[in-house]
């Protein structure tokens, strides 16, 4: 049945062989950088690598400041801190996320609230912010205040999700009006623009991953982007132990995480940095002929949002239906092709079943018809 976009995902490929998902490229200066590392004996948290990247992920970005740090998932932990989000708070999020954006929050005690996606960007819908707001909350002493559980919705977490930025400036807007701290999950979005602007610049904080399936990576890794100088100084701080500098002392001065990028993956990740821009250029390329192929299927080919320059971390097809969907799995899979379906929404797991939720209609649709394809750099 899908005979013809198996053969023609094997052929860009050039393999008859497994096609991965997302597999990472190195041919750049990455063994140089690494073996650099090692002769150094500067392999943890410590060394003139991690510096480097701090100071390049910031200006690629146009971000002030960048603090690397252990993976993704740390890197959200450590930002919904700094927005003093407890146990007596709850975070704005979406349905539709990979499971850690929702771990984070739950690291630090709070609960989150499930909205709705847009259909045109995968990512949260400021419409459906608006709304929610509007008719479940109100404003005392300058907090957002969840009329249902008499908790403070401390933090919004909006997703760039598979790399498609969402309305990022309009979500910014409602949560300034409401006194709502931003962070963006730019996790899957590295190297994305929206309105000629990096996403994860938006808010007060954003958050990068650069685990082993990212367009860039360093294994595992991660690091939070922001302007404010406090912030970053701080994220810092918490990230390595909250260990108060001295010459020999040992001395922390609040419960901090061992979350510093260790020096050997930040090599690894200065000579992928060099080559993003070559990665994003030809994922482009591969983005285009999958729409030109797709253009006389039956099936849609997810494009970059208005407004947007997409590093289409993972190409996305929709089906009709679910059923459908289904098929398409199996049989891609059986022949050797790598394909994924979007994640499970977040509040059909059991951790999370008891969250209150928005009309998620978008969500469910999109949840029913999304597939990943093979969206490795083509060599």
């Amino acid at each position: 049945m899908f005979e013809n976009i198996i053969d023609f995902i094997k052929d860009k490929y050039k393999s008859k062989d497994f096609i991965p998902l997302h597999e990472p490229r190195f041919f750049g200066n990455e063994k140089k950088y690494v073996n650099e590392c090692i002769d150094s004996t500067f392999v943890s948290s410590v060394g003139i690598y991690v510096d480097e990247f701090e100071e390049k992920i910031a200006k690629y970005t146009g971000a002030k400041y960048a603090v690397a740090t252990s993976n993704g998932t740390s890197a959200l932990h450590i930002s919904l801190l700094l927005a003093n989000v407890d146990q007596s708070s709850e975070v704005i999020t979406q349905p539709l996320t990979f499971v850690a954006t929702c771990n984070a929050i739950n690291y630090c005690g709070a609960q989150p609230i499930f909205l709705d996606v847009d259909k045109d960007t995968m990512g949260l819908s400021p419409n459906a912010l608006k709304s929610f707001l509007e008719e479940n909350t109100s404003i005392k002493n300058q907090q957002c205040i969840n009329n249902t559980s008499g908790k403070v919705i401390k933090a919004c977490l909006p997703m760039h999700t598979f790399g498609h930025p969402c309305r990022i400036d309009e979500i910014k807007e409602i949560c300034d009006k409401n006194h709502i701290f931003l962070i963006e999950d730019a996790a899957e979005s590295v190297g994305s623009q929206y309105k000629d602007k990096h996403t994860g610049t938006f808010g007060q904080l954003g958050v990068m991953s650069f685990n082993g399936n990212k367009i860039i990576t360093a294994g595992g890794g991660g690091c939070i982007v922001t302007n404010d100088k406090t912030l970053a100084k701080k994220a810092k701080h918490l990230s390595t132990t909250a260990k108060v500098l001295h010459k020999w002392d040992f001395n922390h001065d609040m419960v901090g995480y061992n979350y510093r990028m260790p020096n050997l993956n930040a090599a690894l990740l200065v000579a992928q940095l060099e080559n993003l821009n070559n990665f994003i250029e030809r994922k482009r390329i591969l983005a285009t002929n999958y729409d030109d192929f797709f253009k006389n299927q039956e099936y849609t080919f997810f494009r970059e949002p208005s407004h947007s320059k997409s590093n289409y971390w993972l190409n996305t097809l929709l089906l009709k239906n679910k059923k459908q969907r289904n098929q398409f799995l199996e049989e891609t899979n059986s022949c050797g092709v790598m394909t994924r379906p979007i994640w499970i929404m977040m509040h059909k797991l059991p951790m999370y079943k008891h969250a209150q939720c928005g009309d998620l209609t978008n969500s469910i649709w999109l949840n029913d018809r999304v597939v990943n394809i093979p969206s490795s750099v083509v060599l």
